[in-house]
């Protein structure tokens, strides 16, 4: 089965700016259902409302489970507006661990950029102070605590501006624009399965791993 009917469909999409990661809102405010009409489809994991980027929206349960658990260390990738230019050492620190109010975060990979990346101008003008340098980063997690990326910028000194992601495994944001979905290809799919499974393969053998449920270790 292929198309919109299929039980496997795995949409991405482009978060906008100023969206909620939810299809409702009593309070009226823009949500997924603004631009997304397509019954069955839920967000594995979700972005802050003032953040921007790649969702991934499964309609396989188990799919979504695998993507949100944070025991198998699933890569997600952003780019990050921040304030100031980081030091190498400001960097080395995003990438070994920040101590946060709920733990020390787990080892990354931080990267500044030389030169602003091409995104899409935000509809809301972000509030740069003019005697401030600002500077852009890739960095790339494998967890996912609340505000997690904005709180370890802010802790070594450079507080996040705008966040953008753009990668989650091996799926981009390549051919879209803000507020834009498609379906990922057969292919797509098999690749993030593919790399899950090594990602769930390799925790299980560090012993950090979830096991599939009703399934017993043997002695």
């Amino acid at each position: 089965m292929t198309g919109l009917d299929d039980p496997d469909l795995v949409l991405r999409f482009w978060k906008p700016y100023d969206c909620l990661t939810a299809f409702t809102d009593r309070d009226g405010r823009q949500t997924l259902a603004d631009h997304i009409d397509v019954p069955n489809v839920y967000p594995a994991g979700r972005l802050d409302r003032d953040s921007e980027g790649l969702l991934l929206l499964p309609r396989n349960k188990a799919l979504r489970g695998d993507l949100t658990d944070a025991t198998i260390g699933h890569p997600r990738t952003y780019l990050v507006h921040v304030e100031g230019i980081p030091s190498d050492d400001a960097l080395y620190h995003l990438a070994t661990g920040v101590d946060l109010k709920d733990g020390r975060t787990r080892p990354a990979t931080a990267e500044f950029l030389a030169a602003e990346p091409a995104l899409p101008p935000r509809p809301v003008p972000i509030r740069i102070r003019k005697s401030v340098p600002d500077s852009w980063i890739r960095l790339t997690l494998t967890e996912g605590k609340n505000r997690q990326v904005r709180r370890m910028t802010a802790a070594v000194g450079h507080p996040t501006l705008r966040l953008v992601r753009i990668a989650i495994g091996s799926i981009t944001l390549e051919g879209l624009a803000p507020g834009q979905w498609d379906a990922i290809t057969p292919e797509e799919k098999r690749e993030l399965r593919d790399g899950l499974t090594g990602l769930r393969r390799a925790a299980n053998r560090s012993g950090t791993g979830r096991r599939a449920p009703g399934r017993r270790s043997r002695r």
